[in-house]
């Protein structure tokens, strides 16, 4: 099993407890807004970053990708505008979620609110070299 080891930023609060996966299916764990110090107002079309408290240690060789919660975008307009983010193995800050409110009317983010999902994906790095051709497909270059 992949071990992502977690530490709280200072000021956070550890009673929100680690990322979960809600169900036994679920392919991303749930991140949550950790703001002790209140709630986070997004007008429309403004966008916010939210901290989740947390600082991660991901394994070489892969990467967190951070994604929007369906229920928020169908229902309120709130997106992630860089979905999927991506947190490389080497940070070690706080991560946070970048908000956007697509909807109509002012989104309220209180401390513990469900506001992203997290999927580890496997991030080899390869190496790029010039070839003379590439081998053909039936897709060619066809979009």
């Amino acid at each position: 099993m992949i071990v992502i080891k977690c530490t709280w930023a200072a000021g956070a609060d550890q009673t929100l407890g680690m990322p979960v996966y809600a169900t036994t299916g679920a392919a991303g764990a749930d991140l949550r807004a950790n703001l002790p110090d209140g709630p986070v107002f997004i007008e429309p079309m403004a966008r916010a970053l939210v901290s989740t408290g947390l600082h991660m240690e991901i394994p070489q060789g892969f990467e967190v990708q951070i994604r929007p919660r369906s229920g928020l975008a169908l229902k309120h307009g709130i997106m992630l505008p860089n979905s999927p983010g991506t947190i490389d193995s080497d940070y070690r800050g706080v991560v946070g979620v970048i908000v956007l409110n697509a909807g109509a009317a002012p989104f309220e983010i209180i401390h513990g609110m469900r506001i992203a999902q997290m999927v580890v994906a496997a991030a080899p790095q390869v190496s790029f070299e010039i070839a003379r051709m590439l081998d053909t497909t039936d897709r060619a270059s066809g979009g």
